[in-house]
């Protein structure tokens, strides 16, 4: 009896590591399929090949429409107008949304459009958005807006509560979209003067892609709510708004890459010229690292702006993204870091004709976890403005150099490779 008491006493903890083994390899497989090696061949121009990089992101690309970059706490302005203006419906997807004077202006005016016996659909993800506060959640939910909340922590989520809704968008009578990496919190407001107040970009579109990012807002909705929406007054027929070339990225199946990641892939792999990047949260993968190499060597000016620790909302999250500052530098990639305040933007230009915006980082979270939404835009003007205002931080900022960055202090290298060590859930 003592020896089967033993045997079984021992096998029981080695059935344990069995199945956690198992396991193990089960995620590892999961994860295998999102993460396959990408790679381009081609010698086409980025403009010219549109209609592939969205067939490519499983899209499809959209002509005839309008584009208007707004930057920092102006945005909100021109969103909250054109909330206050929609005759018929609204549509609201954001992350973060905490208490304060940016979040009742919005309520206000959401409650406002939901009194006048508008539909108003608000979709918030419910990690991001925790902090709203009781008062406004109750304010809109009383005039009518109807408020729901992406993947609460609930048993029935158990399994997916990893899985974040980092869309920012607004659709609003179907016919105008806004998207971008605003959030709704005070320190949004502002010009990026000081610590207190962020910079960050967003677009507002007109025309035939609106429909395209309504899908989007629909994508979610539907999996929370089980509503499908249907009509003019959610999908209109759109006539051309004006001459650019658009088409809104944010599939993310089951069994494959992300089509974030795919559109940033692809870019770096067809980039001839430049590739300028601002983005807060800069974790690039062994393999993307591999193909901005590949792009330098090709003369492609690359340059990446972001924040430092010191303006940073997380400083964890930029000392994972110095773990690979040796390895970017080396192969001629330009890092630069903007010690004030916050970029939040996520923003890429390509050659001068083709850019990318919208909330997804440039980090596995993002690229495999996440729902984000960027769109491809091709056009001059506005990829022009995107890379001046890259070029109106970039004097402010510090210039990582190889040779002093291998001379940093080890204090910083430890917390550096630390922090790397939980790079995919920061």
């Amino acid at each position: 009896m003592i020896d089967v008491f033993r045997e079984t006493t021992f096998l029981v903890p080695l059935g344990f590591i069995g199945v956690v083994f198992f396991l193990m390899i089960v995620i590892w497989s999961i994860r295998r399929h999102l993460d396959p090696t990408l790679h381009v061949e081609s010698t086409a121009s980025i403009d010219e090949l549109m209609t592939s990089m969205a067939g490519l992101t499983l899209t499809t690309a959209v002509a005839g429409n309008s584009v208007e970059v707004l930057e920092n706490g102006a945005f909100f302005d021109v969103l909250i107008q054109q909330i206050r203006a929609a005759k018929r419906t609204v549509h609201f997807e954001t992350f973060l949304w905490k208490e304060g004077v940016l979040g009742q202006r919005v309520a206000d005016a959401l409650s406002d459009r939901a009194r006048a016996g508008l539909k108003v659909r608000v979709l918030l993800d419910a990690n991001g958005s925790r902090k709203i506060g009781k008062t406004a959640l109750k304010q809109m939910r009383d005039a009518g807006c109807r408020v729901v909340f992406f993947r609460k922590h609930a048993f029935r989520n158990v399994g997916v509560l990893n899985d974040r809704d980092h869309r920012k968008l607004v659709v609003i009578d179907g016919r105008e979209a806004f998207v971008g990496g605003h959030c709704f919190v005070d320190t949004w407001l502002g010009d990026a003067q000081d610590g207190e107040h962020y910079s960050d970009l967003s677009v507002r579109v007109h025309g035939p892609v609106v429909n395209t990012v309504q899908a989007a807002f629909s994508e979610n909705w539907v999996g929370e709510t089980g509503e499908l929406f249907v009509g003019n007054d959610v999908f209109p027929a759109l006539a051309p708004a004006g001459d650019v070339l658009i088409h809104a990225t944010y599939a993310k199946p089951g069994g494959s890459a992300a089509a974030v990641k795919i559109l940033h892939h692809t870019a770096i792999c067809l980039a001839r010229k430049r590739i300028w990047i601002q983005n807060p949260y800069f974790i690039p993968q062994p393999k993307a690292i591999d193909a901005f190499g590949d792009a330098v060597k090709r003369g492609v000016d690359v340059r990446v702006l972001m924040p430092a620790t010191s303006g940073s909302d997380n400083p964890m999250v930029q000392h994972a993204g110095h773990r690979n500052f040796e390895k970017l530098l080396k192969c001629g990639v330009r890092l630069f870091e903007y010690p004030h305040t916050l970029l939040h933007q996520k923003v890429m230009t390509v050659d001068g004709v083709w850019s990318a915006i919208g909330s997804s980082n440039f980090d596995d979270r993002s690229f495999e976890t996440n729902d984000e939404i960027m769109l491809g835009i091709c056009d001059r003007a506005t990829t022009q403005k995107l890379d001046l205002i890259f070029e109106k931080y970039a004097p402010k900022c510090q210039e990582i150099q190889l040779e002093a960055w291998q001379k940093r202090g080890l204090w910083h290298k430890l917390k550096d490779n630390a922090f790397y060590m939980l790079h995919e859930v920061l």
